[in-house]
């Protein structure tokens, strides 16, 4: 049967079982992971031509060119009807395939994410860093839009975003949020940070500190009266301040230290957890920057901030375990699974 292939089509399906993802191969049906786990669709196998015309159909010239030279492109399109779609074109094996992520049509509230409240609270600092950490599809980037998207609601301020690939979409509302693609309307965050100090803004939204480049630029920003919201690919919040650091050559590591400790607002961490009726929920680890931390951070003592996280209730911190603690406690999850993610299972029954 000689089969035409329809991203549309499948996109569609896929957002109406509740997918995230979608993952086309030549010569294998459509997959998509539906709360984590990859399903076959019922669709016929990907042709090698199929894959090509999906690469016509959703890039452009310049997109396609730039995907012919590297071999791999992120990029992001929109589907009448189905909302948007971040992407990853890739070769393997001699043909394309591609990585297809489902963004939310629309922006989600933090409530909806199931945010601590120290966390929605950020919206409103007026300089600063904060950092929001976390592995490949833990919802990171939900997160830094529902915060914008928090500000653009209830700040006349002008918000300044830097994307590879712009996923969520705001609508100008109190605030102007204007939104820059890395590779499109920039050629790196190195760059459009640098350039973003020229451009007035009161919030830059970083899309991933990448590089020691990127993230001493970040730190600038900060420095200089911003607040900056930034995402960083690594797991646990104590994790993500010694990645941080390593970026750098070790004779510039105890000044990135220095800088960091006076600008730090605060570090979420977060995973997607397996929860009832095959949905996933979200526990969020929270290290807000007190006086201790910064002190930490400052005497190269990054390493024994877990203890400060665990103790720092008070203060608003709330560790991973602590986080799926609450889970548990309020239902969301069971025992097992809740047991299975924390690193010590002592004490999860309290307050049960």
């Amino acid at each position: 049967m000689s089969f035409h292939f329809s991203i549309e089509e499948i996109l569609c399906a896929a957002r109406e079982a509740g997918a995230s993802d979608v993952h086309l191969a030549a010569g294998l049906p459509p997959r998509m992971r539906v709360n984590g786990k990859l399903v076959t669709m019922s669709y016929p196998g990907v042709r090698a031509s199929d894959a090509l015309d999906i690469l016509v159909h959703v890039m452009s010239q310049a997109q396609r060119e730039s995907f012919e030279e590297k071999g791999e492109y992120d990029f992001s399109f929109s589907v009448p009807g189905c909302g948007r779609c971040r992407a990853n074109a890739y070769r393997q094996k001699g043909s394309v395939a591609f990585a297809l992520h489902l963004v939310d049509t629309e922006v989600p509230s933090p409530e909806e994410l199931g945010m601590p409240e120290a966390v929605t609270a950020l919206h409103e600092r007026e300089s600063g860093l904060v950092l929001v950490t976390g592995p490949s599809g833990s919802g990171r980037s939900a997160t830094l839009a529902a915060l914008v998207n928090r500000i653009n609601e209830n700040r006349a301020a002008l918000v300044i975003t830097l994307e590879d690939p712009i996923e969520y979409v705001h609508q100008h509302k109190r605030a102007m949020v204007n939104q820059r693609e890395i590779g499109q309307d920039s050629r790196s965050y190195a760059e459009a940070l640098r350039a973003v100090l020229r451009e007035d803004p009161d919030v830059v939204l970083v899309g991933e500190l990448r590089d020691c480049e990127s993230v001493s630029a970040a730190i600038t920003a900060a420095e200089t009266g911003h607040l900056v919201l930034a995402a960083l690919h690594a797991g646990g919040a104590v994790n993500a301040l010694e990645l941080l650091v390593e970026m750098f050559p070790p004779h510039r590591q105890e000044g990135v230290r220095a800088r960091l400790a006076d600008v730090l607002e605060a570090v979420i961490s977060q995973r997607l957890i397996p929860a009832d009726k095959g949905r996933r929920a979200a526990a969020f680890e929270v290290l807000m920057a007190s006086q201790t931390v910064r002190s930490h951070i400052r005497t190269d003592r990054i390493l024994q901030l877990g203890d400060v996280l665990n103790a720092g209730a008070e203060e608003g911190m709330v560790s991973m375990d602590e986080a799926l603690r609450r889970l548990y406690v309020q239902g969301r999850i069971d025992r097992n699974t809740a047991a299975r993610y924390m690193r010590d299972a002592e004490g999860l029954d309290s307050g049960r």
